[in-house]
C-alpha cells in the first residue's frame, strides 16, 4: 500500500475572481441591495462552479468563507431565482467534491438552513417543483454526513412534507426521485422509520414497486432501497407481513428474474432480495416467507443452468482461480450514502477517510514508561526462580567440558499390554475404549460409578520394574459391555489381542545437522494372547502362537498389508529427511504417567491415540489446496435443500455431551464420535444425511463463545465413501479454510502401519456464514450475528479405522510436560544449565512450568561466574491462546535447539540466559478451549492489570519480568509465540512510536520523533535465515485495542524495546522456499530453531566486541543465513487480509451486521523508514534515543 497523495490546500488570492464575487455577494447581504444584483452575482458564481474545479476547491478550501456567504444569502434572500442559483451551486460543490465537502457544508450549519428552507417552501401553494427537487436533492446528499440529521428533520416537521410530496406527485419522476432518496436517509433513524410507517409510507412504496418494466428503473431501484431501510423497523416489517406484501415481493422478484435475461437490472433484483431479508428478520416474516414457498422460489431462481456469454455473471465465472465465491466479510448494511455509485471521491476525501481509529495517537501514552508496578520487597518472591544470579557453583564439577551425547533414557520398558475386555489380568477385567488409551478415573461418589459406562482405567498402583499394564478398576463381573466401550470395534478387537513391544519414539527434527534418518517405525513382533473368535469369518488363520507385524490387523476385517503397502513402506524408508542429533522426546509410557496427574474440568479418563503414539512429520510435501470456483454455492444449495426437502433429512443425534444418558446408535453404517480426552472439543453431532454430519463445538469454559478449535475421534467408517462434515458454530468471519488450508487427520491404522503422522485431508472445503443466529448474550448484546460453517469432505482409506480430526496439529499440556522431562533427563549437566521450575498453579491446580536454559560457566573461578551472571536475558512465552497449537510446535523447536549439541546452540547458550514459559494457559489447553482460560477471559488482554487469583500465570509471568527490571536485568528480547488464523507465513508484530505516529497521517509529528530502529533488526535477520518468515507482513504499530497484550505491556511498562509477538500461520506460505505449501510441524519447529540462530546474529550485530565467535562458526552461520527467502522491500505492507477481496458475495444469514474480528486489528499498514534510517547500523542506532 503506497502513501496516499496529499493535495495541498491553496490559499485564496485577493485577485481571485471567485473571491471578488463572494465579497460582492456578502456586501449585498449586508446592505440589503436589490435582488437583481444578487441574482446576477449568484448566476456568475454558478457558472464558475460548473465549469472550473479550481473554483470549487477555492470555495471549500480551509480559511475560505465561501460556504458561509452562500448559506447566509440562502437564509436571507426572498428571491426565488437567487435561491435556485445557490442551491445549484451547493449541488455542484457536493456532487463533485464527495463526502468531505458535504461534511464541510454540514459543519457550517447547512442541514438546519436547508430544512428551514424546505419548511418555508412547503407553505407556498402549490410549492415550486424545481425548488423542492433541488432542496431534496441536496439534503439527500448531505444528510448521511450529519449524525443528528434524523432528529433535526423530525423536529422541523420535514418527514411529512417529503412524504406528502411523494403521495401527490407519484407520476412526476423528476420530483419523486429526490424525495425517495431523502426518505431513505430519514429511515436510517429508527424513530423516523416508525413515524413514517404510521403515515402509510410502506403502502406508498408498494404503489411504486411493480413488475418488470424497462421504464423508470432508477425510481424502482431507489424505492426498493428506501423500502429495505424502512423494513428494518420491526413495526414496519409486521405491517408489511400483515398486508400480504411478502407474497407480492416474491412475485415481483420472479417477474424481474424471468425478464432480466441480460442481467442489466441486477441492482433491482438485489433490492428486492434486500427487502425480503429485512422482512424475514422477524419471526412473523420468516413464517410468511416459508408459507409463500419462498425457499423453493429463491432456490430455483438461484440456479444457473446456462452461464451467460457476456455480462456481469459471465465476468464472475471468468475470474482467476484464486478468487472464489466465499463470503465477503464486509456486510451490506452500509448503504447510507445515496447513489454512491454516482459520486466520485477525490484524493482529498481518500485522505480524510483513510484513518485507523484503533491506532494510538497520544505520544505520551506511546512513550515507554517503565513502571515497577509492584514493590521490590514483593518482587523478591521470584528470587528462587533466578538462582543463576546468585549461585557460585562451588559444589559443581566444572572441569570436564566434554559434551555428553544424547542418549534415549526413556527406556522403552517391557511390553505394553493392551488387554481385551474378556481377559482377566491379576483378577481384574481390562477394557480398551474404542481407540483410546484410558487413564485412572476416580469418581467422587461410588454410587455414580455403577451408572457410568465401563471405561478402561490406568492402575492406581505404581508401575513395577519394566512392565506397565493398562488396567481397569474392579467392576461388576456380570457387567455387559455396550458398544460405547468399543466391544464391536474391529480395530480395538485387534489391539486387544496384541502386545506392543518396543514402541518407537518420534525422532525430533533437525536443523542443518547433516544427519540422515528415516521416519519408518520398526515393525516389531506382536504376540497374540488369545484366540480370535472372528477368524473363521475373516478367512484368516488362527492367532495362536503366531507372530504378526504391528500393522496387520488380520482378524479385524481391515485391510492387511499387501504388496502395494510393502512398496509404500520401502519408499518411505528410502525417503531420507534431515534430523537433529538430539534426544528422542516422545515416550508413550511417560506420557500416560503424566496424564494421570493432569487435572481437567470434565475429569478426562481417556488418552487419544495420536497423543499416545506421537507424531512425526510425513516425508512428503503437502501443497495448499486449490478448489474450483463454485464449491461454496454448491454447499449452500445443499443446505437450502434441507429446508425444501425435509423428508430427506435424517436429523438424528449420534453424539451428545449434554445428555449423560445418551446411547450411541448401534447401526453399523453410522459413524461413532468421541472427544473425551485432553484438548478434545466436540459437543454434539447430528446425522443429516446418510453420509453427512453436522458437528457442534464446545465454547470455551465459563464463556459462551470462542468456537473454533476442534479435536475429535471418528470410528466405524467404510472405505471409499465420501463423508461430509459440517462444523456449524464457528465464529470468525473468515478463515484460511477459504484459501487452501485443510483440516488434519490422524489414522490409527496408518500409525500401526508405521506411518504415525497427522496429514492434511479433505476436499470441497469452504468456510461461510450460515443461517444459525448467535444469541445476543454471546455477542455482547448485538442481535442477529450469525455463526459460520467449516465444511469438508473426507474419504477414509481403511474400514473400521479410528481417525482423529483437528483444527491444527494438537500439542497437549501433557505432551509439553513429557518433552520437558525428556529434555531434563537427556542433557549434559556439565555443559548445559537447565532448570524446570513451577511458576505457579493454575485455577485447575495444574503446574505452569518455567524453564531456564544457558551454558554452565567454564569453571567456578570468579571471572567465569561473573560472565555467567552477566549474560543478557531472553524471555520467551507461548500458548496463551489454546487453539494456537502451532505456537507450541515453534516453542518445541526452540527448546530442542537450545538443548542440542549444535556448536551454534552452545554459543547461543554462552551468550544468553533463556527464561521460558512454554505454556501460559495450561487449563485452556487441557480442556480444549480456543482462546480463554478457565476464568472465561482472554489472558492476552490481562497483562496491564492481571489478577493473581483469576490470571495467575499472567500475573507471575509479568512478575518475573518486573523482577528483572527491578534488578536492572531487562531482557534483550521478549517474544510471545502465537498463531494466526487468517494470514499466511510467519511474521512479527513489534512496537514503534515513529511508525505508529506515521499512521495517524500527522507526518510532521512523525518526522519529529527520534527512535532507535533496533526493533527492526531481529525481524530482518529472520527474514533472511528463516524460509517461512515474511518481513513484508510484519507491523510495528501500537493499537489501542492491543494496549493490554503482552507485547505492548512489556514494551511500555517493563521497558523492553525488542518486544514482539511472533505469529505463525495455520495454513501455509505464499513466498520463499515453502511457497504454495501448507505448513507442518517440521517447518514450525524449524522456525523455532531459526529464531535462536537469529538471536545469535542479533547479539553479534548489537555487541560485536562481546561476541567472540570462532571464524568457523561465523562461516557456518552465514551458510545458514543463505536462503531463498529474500526481502524485496524494507517497507512493511500489511492489509486486513493477505487474500484478494471477493467479487461475489454470498450472504447466508438472517442479519448481516458483523464487524471485523478483533484479531485483525493487530494488522496495520505500511511504514517506510527514511533512507537515513535504513542505512544506519545497529551500533549507530543505539546512540539514538527518544527525547
Amino acid at each position: 500500500m503506497s502513501k496516499l497523495k496529499v493535495i495541498p490546500e491553496k490559499s485564496l488570492t485577493n485577485n481571485s475572481r471567485i473571491v471578488g464575487l463572494l465579497n460582492q455577494l456578502e456586501k449585498i447581504n449586508t446592505e440589503s441591495a436589490e435582488s437583481e444584483t444578487a441574482r446576477y452575482v449568484t448566476s456568475k458564481i454558478l457558472h464558475l462552479a460548473q465549469s472550473q474545479e479550481k473554483t470549487r476547491k477555492e470555495m471549500t478550501a480551509k480559511g475560505s468563507t465561501g460556504m458561509e456567504v452562500l448559506l447566509s444569502t440562502l437564509e436571507n434572500t426572498k428571491d426565488l431565482q437567487t435561491t435556485l442559483n445557490i442551491l445549484n451551486i451547493l449541488v455542484e460543490l457536493v456532487t463533485a467534491g464527495g463526502g468531505r465537502r458535504a461534511s464541510v457544508l454540514v459543519a457550517k450549519g447547512g442541514s438546519q438552513i436547508l430544512l428551514q428552507l424546505l419548511m418555508n417552501a412547503s407553505k407556498e401553494t402549490p410549492p415550486n417543483e424545481e425548488l423542492m427537487a433541488q432542496i431534496h436533492s441536496i439534503l439527500a446528499k448531505i444528510g448521511p454526513k450529519d449524525k443528528k440529521f434524523g432528529v433535526k428533520a423530525r423536529i422541523n416537521g420535514a418527514l411529512n412534507i417529503t412524504l406528502n410530496l411523494v403521495k401527490q406527485n407519484l407520476q412526476n419522476l423528476r420530483l419523486v426521485l429526490p424525495c425517495l432518496q431523502l426518505l431513505r436517509v430519514y429511515s436510517a433513524n429508527s424513530v423516523n422509520s416508525v413515524s413514517l410507517g404510521k403515515n402509510g409510507v410502506v403502502e406508498l412504496m408498494f404503489k411504486i414497486i411493480g413488475p418488470f418494466s424497462k421504464k423508470n428503473s432508477s425510481l424502482m431501484k431507489v424505492a426498493l432501497e428506501t423500502l429495505a431501510a424502512l423494513l428494518k423497523s420491526k413495526t414496519n416489517a409486521r405491517r408489511a407481513v400483515d398486508r400480504g406484501y411478502v407474497q407480492v415481493l416474491l412475485t415481483v422478484y420472479v417477474d424481474w428474474h424471468r425478464h432480466d435475461n441480460r442481467h442489466r437490472n441486477m441492482l433491482i433484483r438485489k433490492g428486492i432480495l434486500q427487502t425480503l431479508k429485512s422482512v424475514t428478520n422477524i419471526k412473523l416474516g420468516r413464517k410468511a416467507f416459508i408459507d409463500a414457498n419462498g425457499m423453493k422460489i429463491l432456490y430455483n431462481t438461484s440456479q444457473l443452468p446456462v452461464i451467460p456469454v457476456t455480462g456481469p455473471v459471465a465476468q464472475l465465472y471468468s475470474l482467476p482461480p484464486e478468487v472464489d465465491d466465499v463470503v465477503d466479510e464486509s456486510d451490506d448494511n452500509d448503504d447510507i450514502d445515496i447513489e454512491a455509485e454516482d459520486e466520485t471521491e477525490n484524493e482529498e476525501d481518500l485522505d480524510q477517510d483513510f484513518k485507523n481509529e484503533d491506532i494510538e495517537t497520544d505520544i505520551n501514552k506511546l512513550k515507554p514508561q517503565q513502571e515497577p508496578g509492584r514493590a521490590l520487597e514483593e518482587l523478591k518472591m521470584y528470587e528462587h526462580l533466578f538462582p543463576e544470579l546468585v549461585d557460585d557453583f562451588q559444589d559443581f564439577d566444572l572441569i570436564s567440558k566434554e559434551p555428553k551425547p544424547f542418549v534415549f533414557e526413556g527406556k522403552v520398558h517391557g511390553p505394553i499390554v493392551v488387554p481385551t475386555a474378556g481377559e482377566e489380568l491379576s483378577g481384574k477385567s481390562n477394557i480398551l475404549r474404542k481407540g483410546s488409551v484410558v487413564k485412572e478415573s476416580v469418581s467422587p461418589k461410588g454410587a455414580e460409578d455403577e451408572k457410568k459406562p465401563a471405561f478402561m482405567e490406568l492402575a492406581k498402583e505404581d508401575t513395577k520394574d519394566n512392565d506397565r499394564t493398562l488396567q481397569q478398576q474392579p467392576d461388576d463381573q456380570n457387567r455387559t459391555l455396550s458398544p460405547v466401550c468399543g466391544a464391536n470395534n474391529d480395530i480395538v478387537k485387534a489391539l486387544d489381542r496384541i502386545t506392543l513391544q518396543n514402541i518407537p519414539s518420534q525422532t525430533s527434527l533437525g536443523y542443518n545437522a547433516g544427519m540422515k534418518k528415516d521416519y519408518s517405525l520398526p515393525l516389531t513382533v506382536l504376540t497374540c494372547t488369545k484366540a480370535c473368535p472372528q477368524v473363521a469369518t475373516c478367512g484368516n488363520v488362527l492367532f495362536e502362537g503366531r507372530s504378526v507385524h504391528l500393522g496387520k490387523l488380520c482378524c479385524t476385517g481391515a485391510e492387511t498389508e499387501d504388496d502395494d503397502d510393502t512398496e509404500s513402506n520401502s519408499s518411505v524408508e528410502q525417503t531420507l529427511v534431515d534430523v537433529a542429533d538430539g534426544p528422542t522426546l516422545h515416550d508413550s509410557d511417560l506420557y500416560v504417567e503424566i496424564v494421570k496427574n493432569t487435572k481437567s474440568v470434565p475429569e478426562y479418563s481417556e488418552v487419544a491415540y495420536p497423543d499416545y503414539f506421537g507424531h512425526v512429520p510425513p516425508p512428503f510435501k503437502e501443497p495448499i489446496l486449490e478448489r474450483p470456483y463454485g464449491v461454496q454455492r454448491t454447499k449452500i444449495a445443499q443446505d437450502i435443500e434441507r429446508l425444501i426437502h425435509q423428508s430427506d433429512i435424517i436429523d438424528r443425534v449420534v453424539y451428545d455431551l449434554d445428555n449423560p444418558n445418551y446411547i450411541i446408535p448401534e447401526e453399523g453404517d453410522i459413524l461413532k464420535f468421541n472427544s473425551k480426552f485432553e484438548s478434545g472439543n466436540l459437543r454434539k453431532v447430528i446425522q443429516i444425511r446418510k453420509n453427512e454430519y453436522d458437528l457442534i463445538l464446545n465454547s470455551d469454559i465459563n464463556s459462551n463463545h470462542y468456537h473454533q478449535w476442534f479435536y475429535f475421534e471418528v470410528s466405524g467408517m467404510r472405505p471409499s465413501i465420501a463423508y461430509r462434515f459440517n462444523i456449524i458454530n464457528c465464529e470468525k468471519s473468515n478463515s484460511q479454510f477459504n484459501y487452501g488450508m485443510q483440516p488434519l487427520m490422524y489414522s490409527v491404522q496408518e500409525a500401526l502401519n508405521a506411518r504415525p503422522w497427522w496429514i492434511r485431508v479433505g476436499t470441497d472445503i469452504c468456510y461461510y456464514k450460515n443461517h444459525f443466529s448467535r444469541s445476543s448474550v454471546a455477542t455482547g448484546g448485538q442481535k442477529g450475528k450469525s455463526y459460520y460453517t467449516i465444511t469438508f469432505t473426507v474419504s477414509f482409506p481403511h474400514k473400521d479405522d479410528v481417525c482423529y480430526f483437528a483444527y491444527h496439529y494438537p500439542y497437549t499440556y501433557s505432551t509439553l510436560q513429557m518433552h520437558l522431562q525428556k529434555l531434563e533427563s537427556s542433557h549434559n549437566p556439565q555443559q548445559i544449565y537447565f532448570r524446570k521450575d513451577v511458576l505457579c498453579e493454575t485455577l485447575s491446580g495444574n503446574n505452569c512450568p518455567v524453564v531456564t536454559i544457558t551454558a554452565m560457566p567454564e569453571s567456578n573461578y570468579y571471572e567465569h561466574i561473573c560472565q555467567f551472571r552477566n549474560r543478557p536475558y531472553i524471555f520467551l512465552s507461548a500458548r496463551v491462546h489454546p487453539g494456537e497449537t502451532n505456537a507450541s510446535w515453534v516453542m518445541k523447536g526452540t527448546l530442542e535447539y537450545l538443548m542440542s549439541n549444535n556448536p551454534t546452540a552452545q554459543s547461543l547458550r554462552e551468550s544468553f540466559i533463556f527464561k521460558i514459559v512454554p505454556m501460559l494457559n495450561p487449563d485452556g489447553v487441557i480442556n480444549g478451549n480456543h482462546r480463554c482460560s478457565l476464568s472465561g477471559e482472554d489472558l492476552n488482554r490481562q497483562w496491564q492489570s492481571p489478577n493473581p487469583d483469576l490470571h495467575p500465570t499472567i500475573y507471575h509471568a509479568k512478575g518475573l519480568l518486573q523482577y528483572l527490571a527491578a534488578v536492572k536485568r531487562l531482557p534483550l528480547v521478549y517474544c510471545d509465540y502465537h498463531g494466526h488464523s487468517r494470514k499466511k507465513n510467519v511474521f512479527m508484530y513489534g512496537c514503534s512510536i515513529k511508525e505508529t505516529v506515521w499512521h495517524t497521517s500527522d507526518n510532521a509529528t512523525s518526522c519529529d520523533v527520534v527512535e532507535d530502529m533496533g526493533y527492526r533488526t531481529l525481524p530482518k535477520i529472520l527474514s533472511h535465515i528463516a524460509p517461512a518468515f515474511c518481513m513484508s507482513s510484519c507491523s510495528f504499530v501500537v493499537e489501542k485495542s492491543k494496549e493490554s497484550t503482552a507485547r505492548v505491556v512489556v514494551w511500555r511498562e517493563i521497558g523492553v524495546q525488542r518486544s514482539y509477538t511472533m505469529e505463525s500461520t495455520l495454513c501455509g506460505c505464499d513466498q520463499g522456499k515453502y511457497k504454495s505449501l501448507q505448513i507442518g510441524t517440521r517447518e514450525l519447529e524449524e522456525m523455532g530453531a531459526k529464531f535462536c540462530v537469529g538471536l545469535l546474529r542479533l547479539k553479534r550485530l548489537t555487541s560485536p566486541l562481546d561476541c567472540n565467535l570462532p571464524s568457523s562458526l561465523l562461516d557456518f552461520e552465514n551458510d545458514l543465513i543463505e536462503s531463498s527467502c529474500k526481502v524485496t522491500s524494507p517497507t512493511t505492507y500489511v492489509l486486513d487480509e493477505d487474500e484478494p477481496r471477493f467479487l461475489e458475495e454470498v450472504d447466508y444469514s438472517a442479519e448481516s451486521n458483523d464487524e471485523l474480528d478483533i484479531e485483525l486489528a493487530e494488522n496495520a499498514g505500511d511504514y517506510e523508514p527514511s533512507a537515513h534510517e535504513e542505512v544506519l547500523s545497529d551500533s549507530e542506532l543505539s546512540r539514538t534515543y527518544l527525547p
